[in-house]
């Protein structure tokens, strides 16, 4: 039996090196076993070349029978994994048919297709939503590479600066080349090669009363990461006169907070939570007081969670309540927010 697993194994490894398939090469074993059944059959007893290919044919039949098993094995599991494997695509939400995703999309978006909150529904939501983000900057960096990297169809970024070194020890979406360059193409370049499947619009200036009703007539959904309160205000009143809700985001040194403004659907706005701005000295700017780096993007990417859920109408955002995040002690609050009958922006007595 020596001599015969000495040719099988020569004509797997010529055959190997000759380049024959898989699949040829288990034929040509086939036809040796074939062959040396034959000679144990055919040839009497004692003969040399019987001798020599095992001498006995049951031998050559029990280990004929224990291949042909392990085969039969194989392909039974083969064929279970395979149905699995088809049960589990069928229960898998896909995108609608009318949602047109390409094959590129659907491979880029299945972890959100397969959760059960979003399915193919919720990415067609994203895909066809348009979100304005304002700022470039601590808060706007890492919420504008989630947003383009979750497949927000149409993102808006309004900024009026420039990328400085002093930038890029927290605003990630820039570049060591990038310094120099305005913010909203710096971060425009970013998020197109991430994904090309999205379409950024940058906007080079600052957020003015002169822009701001027309520019948020375009979006569905306003994310604030300005640093300056003139510029909040600006967007919430903006934002509750267009029905349309805000996503608010600030930072403190080693704190961060955020939440969802909607008062179409009876939360506070802005300003009933922070009715003035307060004294100059009372809230230095990260320039001012230092910003640990990593913080805006932990709450830079929160601000692009809500977002997701706002746009996808799952699970249970941030309206109603301010999170609070301290990043020095690892802790995280959550604090109820009412809305004032007297804010001059969405209060009852509003003139």
């Amino acid at each position: 039996m020596f001599l015969v697993f000495v040719m099988a194994a020569a004509i797997w490894w010529i055959g190997g090196r000759m380049g024959a398939p898989v699949q040829a090469r288990a034929t040509m074993l086939g036809l040796l076993y074939v062959i040396v059944l034959a000679i144990q059959v055919a040839l009497p007893e004692g003969n040399g070349l019987r001798a020599a290919t095992g001498g006995s044919a049951a031998l050559w039949l029990i280990f004929g029978g224990f291949v042909a098993l392990v085969l039969a094995y194989r392909e039974g599991l083969r064929r279970v994994r395979s149905r699995a494997g088809h049960q589990e695509a069928a229960a898998a939400p896909v995108a609608p048919a009318g949602g047109s995703f390409s094959t590129s999309e659907l491979d880029r978006y299945a972890r959100h297709i397969v959760l059960r909150e979003l399915g193919g529904a919720g990415q067609k939501r994203l895909r066809d939503a348009k979100v304005l983000v304002i700022g470039a900057g601590g808060l706007g960096a890492p919420a504008l590479l989630y947003l383009g990297a979750a497949g927000v169809g149409t993102i808006g970024v309004i900024d009026d600066d420039t990328v400085e070194n002093a930038n890029l020890q927290r605003q990630v979406i820039h570049r060591d080349a990038d310094i120099g360059l305005p913010k909203v193409f710096s971060a425009q370049a970013a998020i197109a090669a991430q994904n090309p499947h999205v379409t950024v619009r940058p906007y080079q200036r600052r957020l003015t009363e002169e822009v701001a009703a027309d520019l948020f007539a375009d979006y569905d959904l306003i994310l604030d990461g300005s640093d300056n309160f003139g510029t909040r205000y600006l967007a919430n009143r903006v934002a509750v006169a267009q029905g349309k809700p805000l996503i608010s985001g600030a930072l403190s040194q080693w704190e961060g907070q955020l939440s969802v403004f909607e008062p179409a659907r009876g939360t506070p706005c802005y300003q009933c939570i922070f009715p003035e701005a307060p004294a100059p000295g009372l809230a230095p700017s990260c320039a001012e007081a230092g910003v640990l780096g990593p913080l805006p993007g932990v709450v830079g990417a929160m601000m692009a969670v809500e977002a997701v859920k706002v746009i996808t109408d799952a699970g249970a955002p941030l309206l109603g309540q301010m999170l609070i995040y301290d990043a020095l002690w690892g802790e995280t609050r959550k604090i109820g927010l009412k809305r004032r009958s007297d804010c001059p922006v969405c209060g009852e007595r509003r003139s």
